[in-house]
């Protein structure tokens, strides 16, 4: 997955932890191998081979609920969350330390917009040849969920699966105590903006400090609105509390690419949540009674 990854689990027999803890593993690796858009011979890149020249490719039937989960996000998001910002996603290369041109933003937007392909499950069609998918904003959260009810079906009530910061407690410790989660400041990592005491549920964040280039003072994230080809600029980070950790991230991701209108859509959403802008503002229902934090 690209990041640190632990889980915790209780059992009262170790040879069941430790069966189920592989087993989690064995999956989250089956969806790396077969969604990463990095790797050549993923499931996803073949997909993407066939939208690279414009056809048409039927898929499994997982791979079909993450499609109609990101259709789904597509309408809520007012057509924000967008899977088919791949030419985007490569346009900005962030190791690069280099921003692209305009003419480069230009051309890879000609590619993106889920209303330029056809979804008619099973058949995923691209009437425009060199579209691109990316399920980066979904696959990890849902990885997460999947751990969750490996772990339910092997009999385990107590525990937690972190995957990056994407987290999903399946019950409390065995004790009945709760998991304690620190948000952190996106600015400043070492400094704890709030603590949730977790039973279950998901939580999970999305910011601008995973992966950006720094240019004259200006941050440039990787959450790319696919409407302009540029980076938001108004939210710095925003962490959702969601029944399943794939709805969490989902509204966290949305949040970010709402800017100014971000309190107001996470508010009407209904999930708890907690959002930072990049002047250092704070708010949402989980920040209550906090003072404004400075940067």
């Amino acid at each position: 997955m690209g990041t640190p990854c632990s889980m915790q689990l209780y059992s009262r027999r170790f040879t069941v932890a430790e069966a189920t803890s592989k087993l989690v593993i064995q999956d989250i690796k089956r969806l790396e191998a077969k969604y990463s858009r990095y790797l050549d011979n993923s499931y996803l890149s073949r997909i993407n081979q066939v939208a690279a020249s414009g056809g048409e490719i039927r898929v499994d039937p997982e791979t079909a609920s993450l499609l109609d989960y990101a259709a789904a996000c597509y309408r809520e998001s007012g057509g924000l969350f967008d899977i088919t910002s791949g030419a985007l996603h490569r346009a900005w290369n962030f190791k690069s330390g280099l921003i692209p041109t305009k003419n480069i933003i230009k051309t890879a937007l000609k590619t993106v917009g889920w209303k330029k392909l056809r979804w008619e499950n099973p058949s995923l069609i691209f009437p425009i040849a060199g579209m691109e998918l990316d399920l980066g904003g979904v696959v990890k959260e849902y990885a997460v969920d999947r751990a969750v009810t490996i772990c339910w079906e092997a009999g385990i009530r107590n525990g937690m699966i972190n995957l990056g910061g994407d987290i999903r407690v399946i019950g409390p410790h065995a004790d009945g105590r709760p998991w304690r989660v620190g948000i952190s400041h996106p600015r400043r990592r070492d400094v704890v903006l709030q603590t949730l005491e977790l039973y279950e549920g998901g939580l999970a964040s999305s910011g601008d400090y995973e992966r950006c280039i720094t240019l004259n003072g200006v941050r440039y994230g990787h959450i790319l609105n696919p409407k302009t080809g540029w980076p938001v600029r108004h939210i710095a980070a925003v962490s959702v509390l969601g029944e399943l950790c794939v709805v969490a991230g989902s509204a966290a991701t949305i949040g970010m690419l709402k800017e100014d209108q971000a309190d107001k859509w996470l508010r009407k959403l209904g999930l708890p949540h907690l959002w930072v802008t990049v002047d250092g503002e704070t708010g949402g229902s989980l920040m209550k009674n906090l003072n404004q934090t400075s940067l």
